[in-house]
């Protein structure tokens, strides 16, 4: 049987000091509660304070993940603004510095930084995760191993983090390299069966060294709370209709290899190291450059791999309902992703003789209004 695929997209955000425009390290408490207030538990504290982060609810198909994500977005920006902020949706601030943010007080919260010290305290970072539906645990496993060939293209689509601590990192994913200190991260193994996954967690907690899979911050990992497949490898995109589209992009993928598992058949699996490399193209360049054809053994631009991913699908989509939406990436290819922007507005105003810390700013007044550039104008 088909899997169901219903769709639950998180995205985490900076809170913005409009005068400024750096981050504001310990915004009142009243502003969670009022986000809460409105939103119940669609919406949650980060780690550190001047993060927030929202859930939408489980969604049947990208309408109606749309219509979630579009509200919570809006409810967000309304409340920040409400409280004197603004919000802003990229994976890293273009200047702000982590040592001045200050850590949430909770006990999951406190447990983390005793248990990574600086590595956690550094993740001044955001990401989006994208929940699909697989009732079944052993095509869970199964589309794991498969579906990793597909991430690096996902990253490269979504990037917004090329700069850091005030510093352009010439790289279009400066996010995964931060991440990347914690353990358990990157592309997983693969695994024969769940039960062989289900022996590897119980192998870790025996050992000590986690107390549950919620612990694995894998790209991609069967959620331990949902009977889902999660995606975690991409950066927060910055403009929503950016968003809707990796989120359908990743929907109707599973769905493509849920369909050729029906056949008998299967996509190659191929040696981690290999994936690995295009997870670095992806952060190094984003979608400006090349790819590795793993099937054809060479590199080609990354253009025409999602080409072939848009025909490889096409049938998918239609199915699902998101045809605009996948095709959508055409469109982030033309006008370029989130980082792309950034370093674009960065160049121009430097060229137009701002300094660094005037350039940064123009970068953050770019992305507070893109942020909310796809919201209705009645939000």
């Amino acid at each position: 049987m088909m899997p169901a695929l219903t769709l639950g997209i998180e995205e985490e955000y900076l809170l913005i000091d409009p005068e400024t425009r750096d981050l504001v390290p310990d915004p009142s408490p009243d502003f969670m509660k009022d986000c809460k207030d409105r939103l119940g538990e669609r919406v949650t504290p980060e780690f550190l304070k001047c993060q927030v982060e929202i859930g939408t609810p489980v969604c049947t198909d990208i309408n109606d993940a749309r219509n979630h994500l579009t509200a919570l977005r809006s409810v967000i920006i309304n409340t920040a603004e409400k409280h004197g902020m603004k919000l802003m949706a990229a994976s890293t601030h273009p200047f702000a510095q982590w040592g001045r943010q200050k850590h949430t007080a909770a006990p999951r919260y406190d447990l983390l930084d005793a248990d990574m010290g600086g590595a956690i305290r550094r993740m001044l970072i955001c990401g989006m995760h994208v929940h699909a539906g697989i009732e079944d645990k052993e095509m869970r496993i199964d589309i794991l191993n498969q579906a990793r060939y597909f991430l690096p293209l996902l990253l490269a689509l979504s990037t917004s983090s090329p700069f850091w601590g005030g510093h352009d990192m010439e790289m279009r994913c400066s996010r995964l390299g931060i991440f990347d200190s914690m353990p358990r991260t990157g592309i997983p193994d693969r695994y024969e069966s769940w039960s062989e996954y289900e022996r590897m967690i119980e192998r870790l907690v025996n050992a000590g060294v986690m107390e549950d899979s919620t612990k694995l911050w894998w790209d991609m990992r069967p959620s331990a709370r949902f009977p889902t497949l999660e995606m975690r490898i991409t950066d927060v995109c910055t403009r929503i209709e950016d968003a809707l589209c990796i989120a359908a992009l990743y929907q109707s993928i599973l769905r493509m290899l849920a369909r050729i598992k029906q056949k008998n058949m299967r996509w190659r699996i191929y040696p981690r190291i290999m994936l690995e490399e295009n997870r670095w193209r992806a952060q190094r360049y984003g979608c400006t450059k090349s790819m590795i054809d793993l099937g054809r053994g060479e590199c080609l631009p990354f253009a025409s791999l999602i080409e072939e991913v848009l025909e490889m699908i096409a049938e998918d989509a239609t199915a699902l309902g998101c045809v605009k939406e996948v095709q959508h990436a055409r469109t982030v290819l033309k006008r370029g992703t989130s980082a792309c922007r950034q370093v674009e507005t960065f160049k121009k105003a430097r060229d137009d003789g701002a300094d660094e810390p005037e350039a940064y700013i123009q970068v953050v007044d770019m992305l507070v209004r893109e942020t909310a550039a796809d919201l209705p104008e009645s939000a």
